[in-house]
């Protein structure tokens, strides 16, 4: 199947990882974070699996978690978009405690998990007119184009269950080509994706962070992205490096 790739035909424009419609703050050096976590403790079946764990994620920021099977990774993830609270510490958006602003930091964040999200049963376009219904309405146009990006045109109004896991895992990829968060916190996107859709997809990330926004992601992928990578390994926490832009 061919990769994810820029529409080529003059009606139409390519969709950027930033909606028109969404303006992200481009924090300054040493300016407040998006997302804090202080001091956060969590544990699993009687196995520490981070303790005293800092992490700040700034607007135009990609970091990476690096880590073993086991190591923690889903669990933290799942912990910064308040999807687990079995952990101690805290977790602050734009400064503030995130309890304290529930609403904006949820309608600012798009977290997509092992599971796709995908409903089988619906289409491709149903799928995506469904995920921006949560947020503001998306004209179908922007459906079109962000799934003839992802490689799917021709297959947007055949139901998901009809297609592959590859394609699957694009469906549910384009919805960050329609989605106004400036904070996308992916676990795993890279599976099942062809080595087309893995650089497509590494471009379309750090598209979104030239644009001002933030990416937190899990991979065991080697990520190779035109744009600054910040990694922290929850084997070593206190190890944290920077990969100049490729």
């Amino acid at each position: 199947m061919a990769g994810m790739s820029l529409p080529t035909s003059s009606s139409e424009s390519p969709v950027s990882a930033a909606p028109e419609s969404a303006t992200f703050a481009r924090e300054q050096s040493g300016g407040v974070p998006l997302l804090q976590a202080r001091s956060l403790f969590c544990e699993r079946d009687e196995r520490v699996l981070f303790s005293e764990f800092q992490l700040d994620i700034h607007a135009g920021q990609l970091v990476q978690v690096l880590g073993s099977n086991g190591s923690g990774k889903t669990t933290l993830l799942r912990i910064l978009c308040g999807l687990n609270d079995s952990y101690e510490g805290e977790i602050l958006w734009r400064g503030q405690p995130v309890e304290e602003q529930r609403e904006t930091f949820l309608a600012s964040l798009l977290y997509i998990g092992h599971r796709v999200g995908v409903n089988r049963i619906l289409t491709p376009r149903e799928n995506l007119r469904w995920s921006a219904s949560l947020h503001s309405p998306v004209e179908d146009d922007r459906i079109e184009a962000a799934l003839a990006r992802v490689g799917l045109r021709a297959y947007e109004d055949i139901p998901c269950r009809n297609l592959s896991a590859g394609q699957t895992q694009r469906v549910s990829l384009a919805r960050l080509l329609i989605s106004p968060a400036a904070l996308w916190i992916l676990d795993e996107p890279f599976t099942t994706l062809d080595v087309y859709g893995v650089r497509d997809l590494e471009l379309l990330l750090a598209e979104h962070v030239a644009n001002g926004g933030a990416v937190l992601v899990t991979t065991h992928h080697r990520l190779d992205v035109p744009c600054e990578l910040h990694r922290v390994n929850l084997d070593n926490p206190s190890e944290r490096t920077v990969v100049p832009a490729s």
